[in-house]
């Protein structure tokens, strides 16, 4: 039996992953090329992209055309397929530990990687031995311990936010989500006292929470696809939507992004307030010929302060005239 062939009859458990790309990725996190066998897995260190060039190198998918076959690797983008279908469901169910040797790492760095779980290897060494049945019963059932073992260092490294007095969020390690929770936690209470969150978005799970109800009441009914902003603030007393970028490396408000943020929330009721946050002085120094005009900056090491681009007023939303 092959390795791919023997890949269903092992996890035969998963069945959202039984699949080509799937075993695929089982292999390169195992260092399985075709020649090898279960007691030679390896577990090294891989991210997506040198995962998909060891897939493509080792086990390339043969495309039927009318007169000849010809080898294509997986395409580019379809590195999200692999996180997201494949990879997530691996390290929830214990097979796999995302950056095991950095665990605050931010979920978007692209030094991220993936190892196989130290049972898991071990379990898979006996794959065709005579101790495979038995390894495999120890292994499930250690295996929900294992899962909150590894679960725990993780949740440790998380950035709590407290949204209201008996709500809190955990945002995912990394310099962009620090921001913002300060965001949040200070810029709200400073200058939209009172306000409502909307929306917050994580480098993990971009709609980590939404306010449906109030977004409706609103007159939103927003794409599930369309770019939000970080954070979105409802500032009832002014009627006022803050529409909030946190920059770390990426681009603030500019005039393009305004106009995405305009046209996405054109249909609501309230007057929209365009924010960029920034975490110091230096950061905004590298951007601050791209931001756009009728837009407020704030700086997370000076809290009390906001510089508004444009003096016709200090702060409020615009009318197209």
């Amino acid at each position: 039996m092959n390795l791919l062939a023997k890949y269903w009859v092992l996890w035969d458990s998963l069945k959202q992953q039984q699949n080509i790309r799937s075993a695929l990725t089982l292999l390169a996190l195992l260092n399985l090329k075709p020649a090898k066998d279960w007691k030679d897995a390896e577990n090294p260190l891989i991210g997506i992209d040198p995962l998909m060039k060891w897939i493509a190198e080792n086990y390339p998918k043969t495309v039927q055309g009318q007169t000849h076959q010809k080898s294509t690797a997986y395409a580019p983008n379809t590195r999200e397929t692999f996180r997201r279908q494949t990879l997530h469901q691996f390290i929830a169910a214990g097979i796999v530990r995302y950056n095991p040797d950095k665990i605050d790492r931010p979920v978007n760095s692209p030094k991220a990687v993936y190892q196989i779980a130290p049972g898991t290897l071990k379990l898979l060494h006996s794959y065709g031995t005579a101790a495979w049945n038995d390894d495999l019963r120890s292994y499930l059932q250690l295996q929900g311990t294992l899962v909150a073992r590894y679960e725990l260092p993780r949740q440790q490294v998380l950035v709590p936010v407290k949204i209201s007095p008996n709500k809190s969020l955990n945002l995912s390690p990394g310099e962009h989500n620090q921001l913002i929770r300060a965001v949040i936690e200070e810029f709200a209470p400073q200058f939209a006292p009172g306000s409502t969150l909307v929306y917050v978005g994580d480098a993990g799970d971009k709609w980590l929470y939404c306010d449906k109800q109030l977004l409706s009441d609103l007159g939103l009914t927003l794409d599930a696809y369309g770019k939000m902003p970080d954070v979105v603030l409802y500032y009832e007393e002014k009627n006022w939507l803050l529409l909030i970028e946190s920059v770390t490396s990426h681009g603030p408000v500019d005039g393009k992004r305004h106009s995405e943020l305009a046209e996405l929330f054109s249909s609501a009721t309230a007057g929209l307030i365009f924010v960029t946050a920034f975490p110091t002085r230096a950061v905004m120094g590298r951007h601050i010929s791209e931001i756009a005009w009728e837009t407020e900056v704030w700086i997370a090491d000076a809290p009390t302060h906001l510089i508004h681009f444009n003096g016709e007023r200090f702060l409020g939303p615009y009318t197209n005239t």
